[in-house]
């Protein structure tokens, strides 16, 4: 009996001690209650929107300079791809040059007694004689009867007619132009050459014009034969 009394004492002061516990922590940490009115929490709610809003026009900032900039690099490398072709096609000679040098004009020359056949074509011995010359002398682009000289220009002899690539050249006045970085000193050591002699001897004369500011010469207008080349597949870029 006595020890159903002790049992019973100390599991009512245990309750009561946790009761006391419980208020004492409730009186220490209130719930903390939200006493703000109606016009402060609208006031509240319209400077977070605020926010929001420039946070909102941040991010639109931020992806038109990100599009900027994506586009400007697709354009820079278009404009760069686009200088890479056109320096190429100048270098193969596919475009319209101009600049300073000469213009020769190639035509028979017959002596007042001359008695014989008419000089019909240049040899094309003449005109890689003349063209090694130009070359050594600082010649840069070259057309002969308007045809672009390139690298792979042939000139050669067929069936007695003397062709450049695949254009005759037989019809007198030929002209020869001629265009260099020092266009005088071509004039002058094109006027000393022992060129002039060579096509004298085959009854032809060579008549130099001074240099000029202005020199034309038209585009490659064959088509080109590429070997050794062949396309690849573009790499995915990274």
């Amino acid at each position: 009996m006595e020890r159903k009394k002790k049992i019973h004492f100390t599991v009512i002061t245990t309750i009561i001690g946790f009761m006391l516990a419980v208020q004492f922590q409730t009186t220490n940490h209130p719930v903390v209650r939200d006493t703000r009115d109606m016009w402060e929490l609208r006031e509240d709610l319209k400077k977070e929107q605020e926010l929001q809003r420039q946070l909102l026009e941040e991010i639109r900032t931020y992806e038109t300079t990100l599009e900027s900039y994506q586009q400007k690099r697709a354009e820079s490398k278009e404009n760069a791809l686009r200088e890479t072709v056109e320096e190429l096609r100048k270098e193969a000679g596919l475009t319209e040059v101009r600049g300073q040098g000469v213009i020769i004009t190639l035509q028979p020359f017959y002596a007042e007694n001359y008695v014989g056949p008419v000089i019909q074509t240049v040899s094309p011995y003449l005109l890689k004689r003349l063209m090694n010359e130009l070359n050594m002398y600082g010649a840069e682009e070259v057309a002969i009867a308007d045809q672009r000289i390139i690298n792979t220009t042939v000139i050669r002899d067929v069936n007695g007619i003397t062709k450049v690539d695949n254009y005759k050249i037989n019809s007198f006045p030929i002209q020869i132009k001629v265009i260099a970085e020092d266009a005088e000193k071509l004039y002058n050591r094109l006027k000393g050459s022992t060129v002039l002699e060579d096509f004298g001897i085959e009854g032809l004369q060579l008549e130099i014009s001074q240099p000029m500011s202005n020199v034309v010469i038209p585009p490659y207008n064959d088509s080109l034969h590429i070997r050794y080349m062949k396309t690849v597949k573009a790499e995915k870029e990274e």
